[in-house]
């Protein structure tokens, strides 16, 4: 989530049902990822979520256990492909290195997995996880198809000491021919829809592919706050395009 102090007040919202109705699906454990798996007989693509933060290390249940990420964990699974849900370590803005070595070694352990195939994995960030999406809109490489972020945090807050490499805005360069997908959510925090608008703007200035689903009426965090068709149709919208990167 994008305010730790703010994530302990409601944490009654976090652990609303996901909006979408979906069908539990096989999970294993494995180290610091949630694996979701598909009915399939042969390696499946697969999509990596990485929740937000920062959250204090007192959160109970930790994000990677809330309803909404084990809902999208288990809707990769129903959709054909492997889902897997990282439960990083995010408590403060200094954390940002640490996370993205915890992330990187999920992605390992993922693409290790024999049921999974290593050369068709999508990277789904969200809130305050989204900052560490900047290792990855830069010369991707070849095994990553895609790149998502729903109301993602995509500029520093005032007051979090982010060094520059964790900074979407100025880290988006030469993204090849990877889509990018964002899902804005209308009624946004406004220091976060500025930096939403500022990646938009460089991501358009570097020609990368941004695909973008606006869901006027959501607030952040609408796949568990705003349960309605507006949310399902943007959730339905971003798994669908994501899907086909992996096609």
């Amino acid at each position: 989530m994008a305010g730790g102090q703010e994530a302990v007040k409601h944490m009654e919202d976090h652990l609303n049902p996901f909006v979408m109705q979906i069908k539990a699906s096989r999970k294993e454990r494995h180290g610091t990822v949630d694996l979701y798996l598909p009915e399939a007989d042969e390696p499946r693509p697969a999509i990596v979520f990485v929740h937000g933060g920062p959250l204090p290390a007192a959160v109970t249940p930790r994000p990677h256990e809330w309803p909404v990420f084990a809902g999208y964990g288990a809707m990769a699974a129903a959709a054909g492909v492997l889902g897997a849900v990282v439960a990083h370590r995010l408590h403060t803005p200094a954390d940002y290195p640490l996370v993205a070595a915890q992330v990187q070694q999920a992605i390992d352990t993922v693409r290790a997995d024999p049921r999974a195939d290593a050369d068709r994995v999508a990277l789904w960030f969200f809130s305050g996880g989204a900052l560490l999406m900047a290792d990855w809109v830069n010369r991707p490489p070849d095994w990553l198809r895609c790149v998502a972020a729903t109301y993602p945090v995509l500029a520093p807050l005032p007051g979090w000491p982010v060094e520059p490499r964790f900074h979407p805005t100025t880290t988006v360069g030469d993204c090849g021919k990877m889509p990018i997908v964002l899902t804005r959510a209308g009624r946004e925090h406004e220091l976060i829809a500025a930096g939403v608008q500022a990646f938009v703007d460089a991501a358009d200035a570097a020609n990368c592919r941004l695909e973008i689903i606006d869901v006027p009426n959501g607030r952040h965090g609408f796949d568990y706050l705003d349960p309605g068709e507006e949310s399902r149709d943007a959730v339905e919208t971003a798994l669908g395009t994501v899907l086909s990167s992996l096609a």
